[in-house]
């Protein structure tokens, strides 16, 4: 008997080692570098932009040299190739391009080597991150502009050929968000691509017709059925960390973003980037 129950406790032990085992392949090793690709329509009413704009939004890079940061410089470019092959109209790109503070040796121009590649006729657009401003924001901001990126800082800018404009809003951990400021010089009635690094600056902002995405949460990374996000930063909504969500009476998508960050483990919760077609309802 005790034999017995030695055996299927022995037994037990090593499925469980086993599972573990497969769970942390998976998690460390498999889908943080599984990226999905979704596309999403976006209705807006009385739309005034051309229709089905793409808009291409890749966020929280966290590029970095090592393997062990999981998105290397090769890995980017390719993930940059997808991007253009899908021929986006515009690409937004929410911030967090460098992992850590580029300890491992990454620099700004190395980054901006990468996203600079980014094709979209009416422009590529960006806002910093927490880590980029830690790293070395103004830094960061001469070497995505030299690429031919137009970083915005609290500011808004007509997108070429149409009436819509682009508003970028400043990270709120580094203490650059200002919502109100960033919408100031915006038209009477006007269209929007709002971008933002962390979703909180959302709860200052005005509700503005069009597509407001952000990014900072990474979905947690790990996500736990009828719990949500392992983790959440700084006090956010733990079930309230990746997909539309409605911030103020407003719904805006938080992405999951490409990188990693802390630490190199996605599970249930895999990197993308997102494909959104912003265009009049149906019935319009």
């Amino acid at each position: 008997m005790l034999l017995s129950a030695l055996l299927k406790l022995f037994k037990f032990l090593l499925y469980l080692l086993l599972a573990l085992a497969l769970l942390a392949v998976w998690g460390f090793l498999i889908e943080p570098r599984w990226e999905a690709h979704r596309e999403i329509a976006v209705e807006v009413p009385g739309w005034r932009g051309p229709p089905g704009l793409k808009v291409a939004v890749a966020s929280d890079w966290h590029i970095a040299h090592e393997f062990r940061h999981v998105m290397t410089i090769a890995r980017a470019n390719a993930i940059v190739d997808e991007i253009n092959a899908a021929r986006p109209d515009v690409v937004l790109l929410p911030g967090d391009f460098i992992h850590g503070r580029g300890e491992d040796g990454t620099t700004p121009e190395d980054v901006a080597a990468v996203l600079g590649r980014l094709k979209a006729p009416r422009g590529v657009y960006a806002v910093l991150g927490n880590h980029d401003w830690w790293t070395d924001g103004p830094r960061f901001n001469r070497a995505l502009k030299a690429a031919g990126i137009t970083v915005l800082l609290n500011e808004a800018v007509p997108l070429p050929g149409t009436p819509v404009w682009v508003v970028g809003i400043g990270d709120r951990m580094s203490r650059q968000s200002d919502p109100v400021r960033a919408t100031r010089s915006l038209p009477p009635g006007a269209q929007v691509l709002a971008l933002m690094h962390d979703p909180a600056s959302a709860r200052e902002l005005a509700p503005l017709p069009g597509l407001t995405v952000a990014a900072h949460t990474h979905g947690g990374q790990v996500w736990i059925p009828f719990r949500g996000s392992a983790v959440a930063p700084h006090g956010w909504p733990q079930d309230r960390t990746h997909g539309w969500v409605d911030v103020g009476g407003r719904p805006i998508y938080i992405t999951s973003g490409l990188g990693v960050s802390i630490y190199p483990v996605r599970i249930n919760m895999r990197p993308e980037w997102v494909m959104f077609r912003v265009g009049a309802p149906a019935h319009e």
